[in-house]
């Protein structure tokens, strides 16, 4: 039986590119088995795409919600999408 997949797009805005928040966010995805990307955008927030158990997408946003270090994030902007089966998590340019 699989199980139960969700993916979700979340924008990220505040001081969150030159801290190292794709390569963290990175990480941490891969840590929780989520597939997807992270990437800049041109207006300085970052986009992440992640697709996964419920349970690890909810503790993906948390994080993303606070960042690594010398992050300041401001808010982050959540959207469901439908699954597109990714079997990788990228840092995208």
């Amino acid at each position: 039986m699989q199980p139960f997949v969700e993916r979700w797009r979340w924008i990220i805005q505040g001081q969150v590119q030159g801290v190292g928040f794709r390569a963290s966010c990175c990480r941490r995805a891969l840590d929780m088995g989520l597939k997807g990307w992270v990437r800049n955008l041109k207006d300085g927030s970052v986009e992440v795409q992640a697709e996964g158990p419920p349970i690890a997408l909810a503790e993906l946003r948390a994080w993303c919600e606070k960042g690594p270090l010398g992050a300041q994030v401001k808010r982050v902007k959540p959207c469901q999408m439908p699954v597109r089966g990714d079997d990788w998590f990228e840092v995208r340019y």
